[in-house]
């Protein structure tokens, strides 16, 4: 298979899975000629399973490749990716790559598309956020015959690289934290998480610590949309209406963190004394706060530089380690009592 030669897949290979001339699979892939509806639906089924991208490069440049690293993220708005970006950037700038931004806003289909159209200019590798994709995602960048690292996550099975950190060993080790320090009546705040593939492997990581330890989560709150102070400072007020006897607040991530310190505070409750809070990501945007929201970095930038590393060093055809996997530290703040 051509996946297993580590070779790009060709139009002669979709011929043979669909059972069509390589000329009706161009006709068909350039959306050119008069070809019928069975036939159209055969090859593109063909070429889906197979993870086919055409090539868009014309003439002499058919065969290369261009200078360029596709990177796929979920988000431009979210203040996390675009550390990463830097980190990507500081490295491939000192070589001939250049990366290449694509914005998939968590929903697998529209990373089916981006990748499907990076792909197609032939890029020199790829840099993709998250270990969770489609079949045909994954299809694609399998077949694909270049660099691939997955980053931010190392919880899983790469299809080929990987660089990040355990978001599973991140929840347990926050939850230990907060034990130790005394807390017992823990409410969760955050994403919802079936597009949100790692604050859900925190969550399970998080509540499997504290199951261990014979304390259940008292309360939960979830959400949908993008990470806003206003959001944590709504979903705090609601969850202390209902479970007044929470002492501990951990959130997802530290923009809603920061909405709820923000509303404690405002409202007169002593933090720590009273309610300790934790957040995620480390966001030194935040550190103007009032009070330090505790929280765990998630090696961002260094996600970045490593994963460029690994791009860069492939293509020069040098060996390179595939699992590159960070350790985040707690940044205890003013938050959460050091014991």
């Amino acid at each position: 298979m051509a996946n297993e030669e580590n070779r790009s897949l060709t139009l002669r290979d979709v011929s043979e899975a669909s059972g069509v001339s390589e000329m009706t699979v161009s006709r068909v892939l350039r959306n050119r000629g008069d070809v019928s509806a069975a036939t159209r639906e055969k090859v593109l089924k063909a070429a889906k399973e197979l993870g086919y991208v055409p090539n868009k490069i014309a003439g002499a440049l058919a065969s290369q490749r261009v200078n360029l690293v596709a990177v796929i993220i979920p988000s431009l708005s979210n203040m996390v990716f675009p550390e990463v970006l830097g980190g990507i950037s500081e490295v491939l700038e000192t070589t001939d790559l250049q990366p290449v931004v694509g914005v998939t806003d968590y929903l697998p289909e529209k990373e089916e598309k981006v990748l499907y159209e990076m792909l197609s200019w032939r890029p020199s590798g790829v840099i993709i956020a998250g270990l969770e994709h489609s079949d045909a995602a994954k299809a694609m960048l399998r077949s694909a015959g270049i660099p691939v690292v997955e980053i931010m996550d190392v919880d899983g099975k790469p299809v080929d690289s990987m660089v990040g950190i355990s978001h599973r060993r991140a929840g347990r080790e926050m939850a230990k934290a907060i034990l130790k320090a005394g807390f017992q009546n823990i409410g969760f705040l955050g994403t919802k998480m079936p597009l949100d593939h790692r604050a859900r492997k925190r969550f399970e990581g998080f509540t499997e610590a504290l199951a261990k330890n014979g304390v259940e989560i008292m309360d939960q709150e979830f959400y949908s949309g993008g990470s806003a102070l206003l959001k944590g400072r709504e979903m705090t007020e609601a969850m202390l209406e209902r479970s007044p006897e929470i002492d501990f607040l951990y959130y997802s991530n530290d923009m809603i963190g920061a909405g709820g310190l923000l509303y404690l505070l405002e409202k007169g409750i002593d933090v720590p004394g009273q309610i300790g809070l934790a957040g995620f990501n480390g966001v030194e945007l935040l550190q103007g706060l009032p009070r330090q929201l505790a929280s765990m970095d998630a090696c961002r930038r260094e996600s970045g530089r490593h994963a460029a590393e690994i791009i860069a060093k492939r293509v020069a055809g040098e060996e390179v380690e595939s699992v590159v996997e960070l350790t985040p530290k707690i940044a205890f703040g003013d938050t959460l009592k050091r014991r």
